[in-house]
């Protein structure tokens, strides 16, 4: 009778340890199911996460920032870092500068760097007698009253060079150590360009107009008329190409020589847009 009891009680014991066995293993089956869930929306969040950071950086970032690799859905192989970098060691409290407003700037401000002249204006002579007495009446003081802005166009001047010829009388008269006269000519500036007109002011104001201010040179073209000068367009592109070509390329090629001596080198590749056409961007 105690033999009964006691395999009775094993056989429970089997069945609950059975029961038990079966429940782990179905608890183990619906914590897999419920990781692969978590992995499925952590997955799905970060390409939200991306798809956000693209519009963003597509909206309200620089052209510099705007790079067409940059495709919704599709991680970038150089913000890996970024990616397996733990969200616990980010800063939890971000510092926001206070607002400071700009200064007005003054009226000293906005001419300082021009060159300043005293106007003074004097009182008639015949004003210059005192109403009440009819006394001579003298300079006692001066009071600021206001001040304007004034401009002087431009103006074009030709320069005609001429060589002076010095002589030696004694050599002239035969009183000297040789038999033929002695001539020294001073020596002129060499021309900017060939034999033409163009001077270093001219040439440095074409090209200041032209890529500077964006003057085309057709417009130039009538400008230098309104001045009293006939140069045509073509005069006036030869004068930048030949300049270009034989002061600036020197130039160039010493900083580009140099620039090859360094160890590395950095450059800022930002494009920008040469002509303003739709739906391009920079």
């Amino acid at each position: 009778m105690a033999s009964s009891a006691k395999d009775i009680q094993l056989r429970e014991l089997k069945d609950t340890i059975t029961g038990l066995k079966t429940m782990i293993s179905e608890q183990t089956e619906l914590i897999r199911s419920l990781r692969l869930v978590i992995d499925e929306k952590t997955s799905h969040e970060k390409a939200l996460q991306e798809q956000v950071d693209y519009l963003t950086k597509k909206l309200f970032g620089s052209s510099s920032e705007r790079r067409p690799d940059d495709i919704p859905g599709q991680q970038n192989l150089f913000n890996e870092a970024e990616a397996e970098q733990d969200p616990s060691l980010l800063e939890e409290e971000t510092v926001i500068r206070e607002h400071t407003r700009k200064k007005k700037a003054t009226h000293e401000d906005l001419f300082k760097g021009l060159k300043v002249e005293k106007a003074v204006i004097p009182l008639p002579e015949e004003d210059q007698a005192c109403p009440v007495c009819g006394t001579q009446m003298v300079l006692i003081g001066e009071e600021y009253v206001r001040r304007e802005l004034e401009f002087i166009p431009a103006t074009c001047k030709v320069i005609e060079y001429y060589s002076q010829s010095y002589g030696c009388p004694s050599c002239k008269d035969g009183l000297g150590y040789t038999e033929k006269p002695v001539i020294v000519k001073s020596q002129i500036p060499q021309a900017l360009v060939g034999k033409g007109p163009a001077s270093s002011s001219s040439v440095a104001w074409t090209m200041y107009q032209k890529y500077a201010n964006g003057l085309p040179l057709y417009r130039q073209e009538k400008d230098w008329k309104q001045y009293g000068a006939q140069i045509s367009r073509t005069t006036l592109a030869n004068w930048i190409i030949y300049c270009s070509q034989n002061y600036f390329q020197p130039m160039y090629d010493y900083f580009h020589r140099e620039l090859l001596k360094r160890s590395f080198v950095m450059a800022d590749e930002t494009r920008i847009q040469v002509l303003k056409e739709e739906d391009r961007r920079a």
